[in-house]
């Protein structure tokens, strides 16, 4: 180990143990030099690497202090004890620093939260994007504005009848992707100070909006096979003075985990008792491996508080940014949002998905998809199974393409992440996946690209580091 990585693992262990509590000031540059005889090139490196596995932060002319949530303790399953206390949330900075280093095209992907752009229909995709662009009226400009594009949520109002769900097209709302959606839902329900129930492990982007809008989190376990804990949320419920709950329903982003009808059931009636919104994030639940998409919550709703948000990012046209929001009782109020916020989403991007959904056969090239996802997934199962350490757990989801992985004791995921990058491979380290940067022992990977030799490569690898850091 080169030695600024003794000093930061010294000033790391130091951290976690709460020996430095969070928001002291690190030592500076001069006192560490001084300290342990080293230059000041070595400091610099050791505080970069602490920075970047989330411990420390920089500010602007006064130097480093050590984040929020260093010093928790590594998680020892993948539930951790349900954490009722709301909190501020401050990840983003976290979240930045790992994506940001993920960026280089010669990366390999498993910490992307996209599948791979080969598996979409582009070509296809994009004659019904030219030939509907040809057929746009001027008045387009004014018609497409929210609600949104009339064919398009004509043919989106369509897709939930063919699971039997009575979704007037009035209350479908086209956004800039499924995250505006989910933003809009949020800023509507939610004034700054209010308590929000999100998952933990939990979508990432939804923690950063929280932050973004000053709201404060209560994290909610969730089991990576039945999801969220609902004796935990019923606590919750009792507890604040809850104003919104953002929950994935179906192959939740990072564990896979999938409720069950009668659990979504139960989660409808209880928010129901408590007059309590529910967003739904459901951007894969298109991608199932067994034969029927999974019924949302929003089917059992009969009150509209369920606002349903899903996209055609992840199962379509990830550039193209059109998602959409069936959102019940609040759809004017969200309509109203966006048009104060964004004004509209892409036009032609809305014209062209629309004519690809009614002519392009869409449904045909969602079974090809998931039969590459579930080809993938046991391609990937079967490399973790022949090189990771046998004190690596994961399961396997019933759909998407992400597996929840848990490291071998004594592993700290920022740290594999950081080894990670330097070997040319991205994962997605736990911590990104918690207001308290929990999941020190967890990590996600992405099955979401054809395999290839590079991939079981880079499994093989990451063996290797795992067997290394447990020694």
């Amino acid at each position: 180990m080169k030695r600024f990585e003794l000093l930061a693992n010294t000033m790391a262990n130091e951290i976690r143990s709460g020996s430095r509590p969070a928001g002291s000031r690190m030592p500076s540059l001069r006192q560490l030099t001084t300290q342990h005889g080293v230059s000041q090139s070595t400091v610099f490196r050791a505080y970069y690497l602490l920075e970047e596995w989330g411990l420390i932060r920089a500010r602007e002319r006064s130097g480093y202090y050590v984040a929020p949530g260093a010093a928790l303790e590594q998680q020892k399953t993948s539930r951790p004890s349900p954490a009722l206390e709301s909190a501020k949330v401050e990840i983003t900075d976290l979240v930045f620093s790992v994506l940001e280093a993920a960026k280089h095209p010669d990366i390999v992907p498993l910490g992307s939260a996209f599948p791979s752009p080969q598996l979409f229909p582009l070509q296809r995709l994009a004659k019904s994007l030219g030939h509907a662009s040809r057929l746009i009226s001027p008045w387009s400009t004014v018609v497409d504005l929210p609600p949104g594009n009339e064919p398009l949520r004509r043919q989106i109002s369509l897709r939930y009848m063919a699971m039997d769900i009575a979704q007037p097209m009035e209350e479908i709302v086209v956004t800039n992707g499924a995250l505006e959606a989910l933003n809009l839902c949020l800023m509507a329900v939610t004034r700054p100070g209010d308590v929000v129930a999100v998952e933990s492990p939990g979508f990432y982007a939804a923690l950063q909006a929280i932050e973004r809008l000053d709201l404060r989190a209560v994290e909610i376990p969730v089991d990576p096979v039945e999801g969220i804990d609902l004796q935990a949320l019923s606590d919750a419920l009792d507890k604040h003075p809850i104003r919104a709950c953002w929950f994935m329903t179906n192959f939740q982003n990072p564990t896979g985990a999938a409720m069950s009808l009668e659990k979504k059931k139960a989660l409808v009636n209880l928010l129901a008792q408590h007059d309590v919104p529910l967003i739904e994030d459901d951007v894969y639940g298109e991608l199932h491996h067994a034969p029927t998409y999974p019924l949302p919550a929003i089917a059992y709703d009969k009150q509209g508080l369920v606002m349903h948000c899903s996209s055609f990012s992840k199962t379509l046209a990830p550039g193209y940014r059109i998602g959409w929001v069936a959102a019940g009782r609040f759809a004017d109020k969200v309509q109203r949002l966006k048009l104060m916020t964004t004004l509209s989403a892409s036009i032609p991007a809305q014209a062209g998905i629309a004519d690809y959904l009614q002519h392009g056969g869409y449904d045909k090239h969602l079974r090809k998809l998931r039969g590459s996802f579930r080809s993938q997934l046991i391609e990937m199962d079967t490399a973790l199974h022949r090189w990771m350490p046998d004190d690596t757990h994961w399961t396997r989801p019933s759909g998407g393409y992400f597996l929840w992985v848990r490291l071998p004791p004594r592993v700290d995921a920022m740290q594999l992440h950081r080894l990670a990058i330097e070997n040319g491979i991205s994962i997605a380290p736990g911590p990104i996946f918690s207001a308290r940067h929990a999941f020190r022992d967890h990590v996600r990977l992405n099955f979401g690209h054809p395999w290839s030799d590079k991939m079981e490569n880079a499994i093989k690898t990451l063996g290797s580091l795992l067997e290394r850091a447990s020694e």
